[in-house]
């Protein structure tokens, strides 16, 4: 190994390194109560190191939020890949998402502020880009997924396959944040178990998107 790759690779390595600190602080105290302090104490570095390697605490967030997308397209990847009927699909991928989670709820909630305005006024455009890229990736997996359910007679003809994502993805987040903070309270006060009722949405979402063709797949894929 030459001079310059062990230089590279123990950047590498300080950049996981800083952002497993960060992972630490975010987790525990969200965006706003964080500092780069606090961070380059965990990770137990200067300040000014951290600054080498990330210009601002926006950075550090994108590059954790990062990791949780990482997670999701993989997993989404994963299901796509068994290459089933597209309605059973479509179905298992929203199987995947709950799975996600349920299994990585920080990294959903950090998933909650990509929007966040701090973010687009504060993150580096380099950063911003590579989490665009990432979100694009993911996004057209499953709108790939949706064209090829026009194509082959699953899925309306007559829907846009990146407008039908839009509402599902903002149906399924905006119960799934409910579940995360509020689950308690709809079922005690109003006896609703919001895991059924997001259930229930991607049921009637989903006999909206489909076919008469579509449906019976689904239907059939169940039944197995």
């Amino acid at each position: 190994m030459g001079i310059s790759e062990r230089k590279e690779r123990e950047k590498s390595y300080r950049r996981e390194e800083i952002l497993d600190a960060a992972q630490k602080v975010f987790f525990e105290k969200g965006l706003t109560a964080a500092t780069m302090d606090e961070i380059a104490e965990t990770a137990e570095l200067s300040k000014g190191t951290l600054y080498l390697y990330y210009k601002c605490k926006e950075d550090l967030y994108l590059g954790v939020m990062m990791r949780g997308m990482q997670i999701l397209h993989d997993r989404l990847a994963d299901v796509i890949a068994k290459n089933r009927p597209v309605p059973q699909t479509l179905a298992d991928l929203a199987q995947a998402f709950f799975d996600f989670f349920n299994a990585h709820r920080n990294y959903f909630r950090m998933l909650h502020f990509l929007q966040s305005p701090q973010l687009h006024k504060q993150a580096t455009e380099e950063m911003q880009t590579n989490c665009r890229t990432l979100n694009h990736q993911t996004w057209e997996l499953v709108i790939d997924l949706l064209r090829r359910g026009i194509r082959d007679g699953s899925v309306r003809p007559d829907l846009n396959p990146a407008e039908v994502l839009v509402i599902l993805w903002s149906s399924a987040t905006a119960l799934l944040l409910r579940i995360d903070s509020e689950d308690d309270r709809w079922h005690e006060r109003f006896h609703i178990d919001l895991v059924q009722t997001l259930n229930l949405s991607n049921a009637l979402l989903f006999g909206a998107i489909f076919t008469e063709q579509g449906r019976r797949q689904l239907a059939e894929s169940s039944v197995l």
